[in-house]
């Protein structure tokens, strides 16, 4: 099957390229800038802007988008990051209008920040669970509309709201790991805020499944919002003690509340504020992961 990826390149991307290679499927990257994103020998990269009414592709999936947690909220990098997710989008659908043969599913980014913050202690959110509106739930949202633009066209659209994506390799894991290697891992805040996580595997596998579906135009198809996070959230004070034990050195430093606030900004609600997500959709369908708790994953072996 071929498979059109934007946002190939990134740390979700080239792993989900991997295992579709694997399986004999022909991924295609998209890219705003081809020549720089090396994609593995068998894929070739192409320009949004080479799209044409007689290109056919089995689906596409839609990770564009910059981190998140990359840079301090001003209002030039908020735009930036409403911008790097909205144009992509807009363009892949703009390309299903025209296209004489339009995919079998959108599979397209999102996240649990959709659901906004939520107070330590509170029921776990699943699909169906309202949101607490502020900015990470807006940029969630109207990336979500945008997507949704391509069911008019017939085209189903799956949206990805996506847990914290943990592997040594990249994201949060392969940044906190140099500290705490050291000894200087620390609890943030009250340590009570809850982190929806999910290992980078368990993603992979959950979006083949997904895919996999939709190919098989099999009836019961999930399209709509799609949790992909492990069944078992953690507590920030539960992840940096599983974390240190891993690797096996102490975690006893705590970076307070206020110290965050002044570091960060209003980007400190990324690490100070959470929300426990369930995979309901996922367990409902009888999906088996292979991290499914923080022990499962944070072996001393794998770190």
């Amino acid at each position: 099957m071929r498979i059109l990826i934007s946002g190939g390149s990134g740390f979700l991307g080239r792993a989900l390229s991997r295992a579709l290679l694997e399986r004999g499927d022909a991924p295609v990257w998209l890219s705003r800038d081809p020549s720089s994103v090396a994609p593995p020998a068998a894929v070739p990269a192409r320009h949004y802007d080479t799209l044409g009414a007689d290109d056919a592709f089995d689906a596409v999936v839609n990770l564009a988008g910059a981190g998140i947690a990359e840079r301090r909220w001003g209002d030039a990098r908020k735009q930036e990051l409403f911008d790097s997710r909205l144009v992509p989008t807009r363009r892949l659908v703009a390309w299903m209008r025209r296209a004489k043969a339009r995919p079998r599913v959108l599979l397209s980014g999102s996240a649990v920040g959709w659901y906004g913050r939520q107070p330590p202690g509170a029921p776990a959110l699943d699909e169906r669970s309202e949101a607490h509106d502020e900015f990470v739930h807006a940029l969630c949202a109207q990336w979500e509309r945008a997507a949704l633009e391509a069911v008019p066209l017939g085209v189903p659209v799956t949206l990805l709201r996506t847990g914290v994506v943990l592997h040594p390799e990249g994201g949060m894991l392969q940044r906190l790991l140099p500290a705490f290697r050291r000894g200087l891992g620390a609890r943030l805040g009250d340590g009570r805020q809850v982190l929806s996580w999910v290992s980078r595997e368990d993603w992979v596998d959950a979006v083949l499944a997904l895919l996999d579906q939709h190919l098989a135009r099999a009836p019961a198809a999930m399209v709509g919002p799609v949790n992909l996070c492990a069944p078992e959230a953690a507590t920030n004070a539960e992840f940096t003690r599983s974390l240190a034990a891993a690797v096996g050195r102490p975690a006893r430093l705590g970076l307070s509340a206020t110290l965050l606030r002044l570091a960060f900004g209003e980007m400190s609600t990324l690490l100070l504020d959470g929300q426990r997500v369930s995979p309901a959709r996922l367990l409902a369908a009888g999906h088996r992961f292979r991290h499914p708790n923080l022990d499962a994953l944070l072996a001393p072996a794998a770190m």
